[in-house]
């Protein structure tokens, strides 16, 4: 169980949703790839489609090059899984130590997800304003994830009030409802704005940007939640996939998040281990320009400032001009208290 307070630990979700394609054998690599990237979770998308849409949104054509049927009810039924391949998959994600869960879209979905034990529940932007749901989620998960595009602060308010009646395990995700989101309306401030407001949640960014950029930034206003969506290929057919990150991709993003409290370290500025040989070959000590003779005087002009820095620095020069040599010095020797008086 991820501790979603501790603000040290980050978690990332590969958002699958349907770009399995329909097929369990795809889910099992996308799975499989996400754990090689390093994400902490694996989800999916559930609806219950007959219940979700209307008759005639059910039935109406649905001709497009990303199409699996000809009604776009039908299409949807293409991509969704059942019971069995739920199980499967959660077997699997068991095995792989990978979290696994979903995004139920209706009250039979979440019921579906109940009787399979699933632990974490997350809803969508499109719920936001949608307490029925929200209730009904909130007294089934271990934990709920909110996401809060197209949403006010308002809205998100009452759907915190409406989440916490029944459960304080609570992450707001910061969210654009635009697929892939234009990095002007990424907003990530907001991300900023939510910490402040949510004290008690912890926050998150369901991230739709076409890169992998907005993850590291918003882990710099807050965030410690992130989902990215997932596939194996941008090219296949299917509306998420161009938006979508590849396993290189994903690995990437996550590696860029863990690299920033390393990054950040101390505020204190010191001279490091690791800069001893570079400012060793880098730094000049003063040296002589030309052939000083013991018991001269020695001026500016005598002096010379070169690598490596195993000397006196150039900033001692003063500490050297006009003192007398005790021992002749001859060029590029360094100059040191010693040999002068």
């Amino acid at each position: 169980m991820h501790n979603f307070k501790d603000p040290k630990k980050i978690y990332v979700i590969a958002e699958i949703g349907h770009n399995h394609q329909g097929s369990i054998k795809k889910a099992y690599e996308l799975f499989k790839q996400a754990k090689l990237a390093g994400a902490n979770a694996v989800k999916l998308q559930k609806r219950d489609n007959k219940t979700l849409f209307t008759k005639s949104f059910y039935n109406q054509p649905y001709i497009h090059p990303n199409s699996y049927a000809k009604t776009y009810g039908l299409h949807r039924e293409k991509l969704e899984f059942g019971v069995d391949e739920y199980l499967k998959l959660k077997k699997y994600a068991q095995h792989l130590k990978i979290d696994f869960f979903a995004t139920p879209f209706d009250l039979p979905s979440v019921q579906f997800l109940k009787k399979i034990n699933m632990k974490y529940y997350k809803i969508a932007s499109a719920d936001l304003s949608n307490p029925i749901l929200q209730e009904a989620v909130a007294k089934v998960a271990t934990h709920v994830f909110q996401s809060t595009g197209a949403g006010t602060l308002n809205e998100i308010e009452n759907a915190k009030k409406i989440i916490f009646k029944n459960n304080k395990n609570l992450t707001i995700m910061h969210c654009t409802a635009s697929y892939p989101c234009n990095i002007t309306d990424m907003n990530l401030r907001v991300v900023k704005t939510l910490k402040q407001k949510f004290k008690d949640c912890s926050i998150g960014l369901s991230d739709h940007e076409n890169g992998i950029d907005a993850g590291p930034l918003s882990y710099m206003m807050g965030a410690r939640v992130f989902e990215k969506h997932f596939t194996l290929n941008r090219a296949n057919k299917g509306t998420d996939h161009a938006f979508s990150l590849e396993p290189t991709g994903l690995q990437k993003f996550i590696r860029n998040i863990l690299r920033i409290e390393k990054m950040l370290g101390s505020n204190k500025k010191s001279f490091l281990n690791s800069e001893k040989k570079p400012i060793f070959k880098m730094r000049k000590s003063i040296v002589a320009a030309n052939t000083i003779k013991k018991g001269s005087y020695i001026m500016f002009k005598d002096l010379a400032f070169k690598a490596p820095g195993d000397g006196l620095k150039p900033s001692q020069y003063k500490k050297i001009v006009k003192k007398k040599a005790k021992t002749t010095i001859l060029p590029d020797e360094l100059i040191t208290f010693k040999k002068i008086s």
